[in-house]
């Protein structure tokens, strides 16, 4: 990983500066070092393309996951002597070089939907003695072979169909939902689905996408609601509070609500605003001094505010969230149903 993206330093932003190793060795040999996740490209512009003193904006389309995280997911997926295993998005190859290393290169297959990716993983890889088999192919599509393990790199929702079918029986596949941090493992069954559960345990990852970036957002609906007054104003049970900066809170949101994105901003005052929108066209806004009960202002089919209270209501009527721990049953076209105790959910 000869160059990578980062974000100014002090800076939380979605603009990213080009870092040359061969440039600043030191920080190379730190940045190699690091437990970290090293973002390579962002809005398809690979670190490796890019002229020196290259500013870009946009969201990371690859990266090199923190080397603790990549442990963690195959740990997660029982990998074993003898295993056949696919490693979902290959990335900087590092996941397929930990795999190839431990089982022999025949044993290994990555695949990762930019063909640029797959060709600098497999000459880098060659260049330290590691042959697995690495190729370009939409993860979601079908796939070339049949494995004892699958083991995603990228977070998907639904579970790929084809996963289902390439899972060789009694094997095993561990992921992450898109856009939550819910580490779904599960084995697979003598009907063509699988049976497992959501870990005690968290992991992000960027998800599946077919082109070289991902098509534009939601965003954008932020500016037509900004001020607006609101079909309905109201107000709130509980205290406005930035719902990104959490792991179970948004997670739920995206399992009973999936494609709300949030935006949160504090005054010097104190005051605090959040704001949600969706793409069917609800929007809420709440505001508040510190934390005070906020005034709530909702618009659209449903409102989301309210969705987000009720996760909270029951949050503290029931002292967590049923996410972790719940038992996960996937169907053989790839839609998880969630159990635990009487609360239920489907992610199709």
């Amino acid at each position: 990983m000869p160059r990578w993206w980062d974000t100014p330093a002090g800076t939380y932003s979605r603009t990213w500066e080009l870092h040359d190793g061969p440039g600043d060795a030191e920080a190379w040999m730190d940045t190699a070092y690091e437990d970290q996740t090293v973002v390579t490209q962002v809005a398809g512009v690979h670190a490796d393309h890019a002229e020196a003193g290259t500013v870009v904006k946009g969201r990371p389309t690859s990266s090199s996951t923190l080397p603790s995280l990549v442990v963690q997911m195959f740990r997660h997926a029982e990998i074993h002597d003898g295993a056949d295993v696919l490693d979902v998005a290959t990335g900087s190859g590092y996941s397929a070089a930990l795999l190839a290393r431990r089982l022999g290169d025949g044993r290994v297959t990555s695949v990762d939907v930019d063909p640029y990716l797959v060709e600098a993983a497999a000459v880098r890889l060659d260049a330290v003695g590691l042959r697995p088999k690495v190729l370009a192919a939409d993860a979601t599509g079908p796939l070339p072979g049949e494995y004892d393990c699958i083991v995603s790199m990228v977070s998907v929702r639904p579970v790929p169909a084809s996963w289902l079918a390439a899972l060789r029986s009694g094997g095993r596949l561990a992921a992450v939902i898109a856009n939550t941090s819910l580490i779904v493992t599960a084995g697979k069954c003598d009907d063509g689905g699988a049976e497992g559960r959501v870990e005690w345990d968290r992991a992000m990852f960027m998800p599946t996408r077919s082109g070289r970036d991902y098509p534009p957002g939601i965003r954008g609906l932020f500016d037509t609601v900004w001020d607006a007054e609101g079909e309905e104003v109201t107000r709130g049970r509980y205290p406005v509070l930035d719902v990104t900066y959490n792991w179970d809170l948004p997670a739920m949101l995206e399992v009973v609500c999936p494609g709300i994105e949030h935006h949160y901003e504090e005054g010097d005052d104190g005051r605090r605003t959040a704001r949600m929108v969706h793409a069917d066209g609800s929007w809420a806004r709440a505001t508040a001094l510190s934390d005070d009960p906020p005034t709530v202002h909702q618009g659209g089919p449903r409102r989301l505010w309210d969705v987000l209270d009720e996760v909270r209501h029951h949050w503290l009527q029931h002292g967590e969230l049923p996410l972790r721990g719940a038992h996960a049953r996937i169907t053989p076209d790839g839609t998880i149903h969630l159990r635990r105790g009487r609360w239920t959910a489907t992610i199709g």
